[in-house]
């Protein structure tokens, strides 16, 4: 492991409580989060600073955009940002569909705070994706 936090992630989930208790865990890790719990507003802010974010951390299922199609807009204004789709049990995703659009990590809920330092320590410490 390269680095212990100091990245700033973006947090999308339009459930509020759960979204403030992850930015506390995520901060507590060392990490500056901005969160977002309109997927909509979250493009905006993404649009307004792409460079801003290091990764983004993003809910399924939300009104509106739903994390999938949200990952998608993402992608075309930079391709490289490493995003994570967090979902419960879904049929409208897997695996498989979230790589092929680009997401990094498809993680399913409930997860444990240890396991989602590890996976975002273990994507930010890669080297770049190559488009």
């Amino acid at each position: 492991m390269e680095n212990r936090g100091g990245e700033s992630i973006l947090l999308v989930d339009d459930e509020v409580q759960l979204t403030l208790m992850a930015k506390r865990l995520l901060e507590k890790s060392g990490y500056r989060v901005e969160e977002e719990t309109n997927s909509m507003a979250a493009l905006e802010k993404f649009k307004t600073n792409p460079l801003r974010y290091d990764i983004v951390i993003t809910d399924m299922k939300m009104p509106k955009l739903n994390g999938a199609n949200l990952s998608r807009e993402l992608l075309k204004i930079r391709p490289d940002i490493p995003i994570i789709l967090c979902t419960g049990f879904s049929e409208e995703i897997d695996s498989e569909i979230a790589e092929a659009i680009g997401i990094r990590a498809f993680v399913l809920k409930p997860v444990s705070r240890q396991i989602l330092i590890e996976i975002i320590r273990d994507i930010l410490d890669r080297k770049p994706r190559r488009e």
